[in-house]
């Protein structure tokens, strides 16, 4: 018959360990290659553990570094105003405010003065000369 079965070129069949053999090898070079990328990517890791732990560090000490600065520039300040207090003579602020207070008193003194004194002797020369009726009888009966 047309079709029948030898009608179709035979395959030859492969043995099994040559097609094993094969295979083998593909797998091992599979799994080497996966060996090495592997140990790059753990490789790669490391590499990058590295370097953040680097800029970690980096960030830390310049932090640190910022903190003193402003802390030495904040002590600096610090210094420079204990520094003016404590050279500020006290006694010459308070010479000064007394001075000051000395001066508002003589102010004060200047414009009231002729007003006080024509007060007083206003009522110095207003004192009535003559005895009031009942010292006139004190008088008489000798109490006074």
């Amino acid at each position: 018959s047309l079709f029948g079965r030898n009608s179709f070129p035979s395959r030859r069949p492969q043995s099994p360990l040559g097609s094993l053999g094969g295979m083998a090898s593909q797998s091992q070079e599979l799994i080497q290659q996966l060996l090495v990328a592997e140990k790059d990517a753990e490789s790669t890791i490391m590499n990058a553990k590295k370097a953040r732990l680097a800029k970690l560090k980096q960030a830390k000490d310049k932090a640190e570094d910022d903190v003193k600065a402003f802390r030495d520039e904040q002590e600096r300040k610090f210094q420079a105003e204990m520094g003016a207090k404590a050279a500020a003579d006290p006694s010459a602020e308070l010479k000064g405010a007394t001075a000051q207070e000395a001066e508002m008193v003589e102010k004060d003194y200047q414009q009231n003065k002729e007003q006080t004194i024509a007060y007083v002797i206003s009522k110095v020369l207003d004192v009535p000369t003559q005895l009031s009726t009942t010292q006139k009888q004190a008088l008489m009966m000798g109490v006074a």
